[in-house]
């Protein structure tokens, strides 16, 4: 895969899934964890999807186009801003315990 913000979101999926799973929550809020990050990568494979489609039709410019690649671009902003509530809802607490 040629796209740099898939690789980066990888790389957190990477990292940040062993993480999920040592850390000492239940079940359901490492399901969480997991889940968040992977909804990152979905929506990310979903815009450069769409990016792809509007590109291979045609590289001028054009309002419905641009509109196109801003609401995929949105998606994967508030996948990104969801998951990082959720981890921030989980871990939080937990550092404040320690």
């Amino acid at each position: 895969m040629e796209e740099s913000a898939f690789r980066q979101e990888l790389t957190l999926f990477v990292l940040l899934t062993p993480v999920a799973l040592l850390l000492p929550i239940t079940l359901l809020e490492k399901s969480l964890l997991i889940s968040s990050l992977m909804m990152v990568l979905v929506i990310e494979l979903l815009n450069s999807s769409v990016e792809a489609a509007i590109d291979r039709i045609s590289f001028d410019h054009h309002d419905l186009s641009k509109r196109a690649k801003d609401f995929g671009s949105a998606a994967v902003m508030l996948a990104l801003f969801v998951a990082a509530l959720l981890w921030a809802a989980v871990c939080i607490p937990l550092l404040l315990t320690l």
